[in-house]
């Protein structure tokens, strides 16, 4: 994955592929990675609690 966010807890995510959003974790960077269409990611983070 290229142009990583580290947001916290060993999670990359990557917003930088067509038409999905990949996230894994950091400290497997060679496991797998959850996809997810960018609507339903910005609807997760949306609803997520803030730290």
């Amino acid at each position: 994955m290229e142009h990583l966010l580290t947001v916290g807890a060993g999670v990359e995510v990557a917003d930088n592929l067509p038409g999905v959003v990949a996230v894994r974790d950091s400290k497997d960077p060679a496991g797998p990675a959850l996809a997810f269409a960018p609507a339903n990611w910005r609807a997760f983070v949306a609803a997520a609690p803030a730290r």
